[in-house]
């Protein structure tokens, strides 16, 4: 792995539109798909969850499941679009912990390395894992997972800071990530609650990481990554983008989606984002409140111009 930034999956949210917005800004961030179910691309290739655009690579694939065979169907049909293929074994959400799938997978390390070894017989390109701490405070494995997937033939890890049962409440441990420091051959990435260049900066001195992995800082601001890999590269820090740039990349965003999906369920899908775009402003949850009952573009864009000429006024 040559970059040191991987975009982090994040099911409902990082869809081709979110990518590729990700992608306009940055130039060696290796980005990722949502979760995908093994078993759901295996029985229907065609599902919307798999659609990329040849401008966003590097781009890894994650795939979920447990069962190696099926596992392994799946990653060889995603082989030749993938630059890396990514497995689940993380995610903390109840409906995928209850099909013994995600974080659940951390349970049950040998089922884990046997997946491993029946994907890596079938593809050509890398091979990561995402996973946690453990399943909860008196669970904490993740150092021994982690060589349990790297004996198996895993290339590299990627370990958030939480354990399952903490799910995303507290801060991330950078500091027990920091115990694979000179346990593992393979690199490994951090990731939790990165969401400036100053936490990206922090958390790999701290974690002594290859890279790190971002996920929801990216999510009102795509720049993000851009700027952290500039920092990485030059030591020069950019600022980030203001009010005014926020609320265009976030009608780009809208537009994007509204594309993909049509102006209903596009305006739809964009209300978990909101949020994250404004949150800067006075009264956030107010406007938050109103954009969430709008349903077509337009009331949206008036909306976000009114937040923006607000704003303005205020500042003077």
């Amino acid at each position: 792995m040559e970059t040191k930034l991987i975009q982090a999956p994040l099911a409902g949210i990082s869809d081709i539109v979110y990518r590729k917005l990700v992608r306009k800004y940055s130039k060696d961030t290796l980005l990722t798909t949502e979760m995908i179910s093994s078993e759901a691309l295996v029985n229907n290739q065609k599902t919307l969850i798999i659609e990329y655009d040849k401008c966003e690579y590097p781009l890894s694939f994650q795939l979920s499941g447990h069962k190696p065979h099926i596992m392994a169907r799946a990653a060889e049909f995603l082989n030749g679009r993938a630059s890396v293929i990514d497995l689940n074994f993380g995610c903390p959400v109840n409906k995928v912990v209850k099909g013994t799938d995600g974080a659940a997978m951390m349970r049950n390390p040998k089922l884990a390395a046997d997946i491993v070894k029946a994907i890596k017989d079938v593809i050509s390109v890398p091979l990561s894992a995402k996973f946690r701490l453990g399943w909860s405070q008196d669970e904490i494995n993740f150092v021994e997972f982690a060589k349990t997937l790297e004996d198996a033939g895993v290339d590299f890890v990627t370990v958030h800071g939480r354990t399952r049962s903490q799910m995303y409440s507290l801060s991330a441990d950078w500091e027990k990530i920091a115990q694979l420091k000179g346990e593992l051959k393979i690199p490994y990435f951090a990731n939790g609650d990165i969401k400036s260049i100053e936490d990206a900066k922090k958390c790999l001195e701290i974690t002594g990481a290859n890279g790190i992995s971002i996920g929801r800082g990216l999510m009102g601001d795509p720049t993000l990554a851009g700027r952290i890999e500039h920092y990485f590269k030059t030591g020069e820090i950019i600022n980030p983008p203001d009010l005014a740039e926020k609320i265009k990349i976030l009608k780009e965003h809208i537009n994007g989606e509204v594309e993909l999906r049509g102006e209903k369920n596009g305006i739809k899908f964009m209300r978990k984002f909101y949020n994250f775009y404004i949150s800067s402003v006075k009264d956030a949850s107010k406007y938050r409140q109103c954009l969430v009952r709008l349903e077509s573009y337009k009331e949206v864009s008036e909306v976000l111009d009114e937040i923006l000429r607000l704003h303005l006024t205020n500042q003077r």
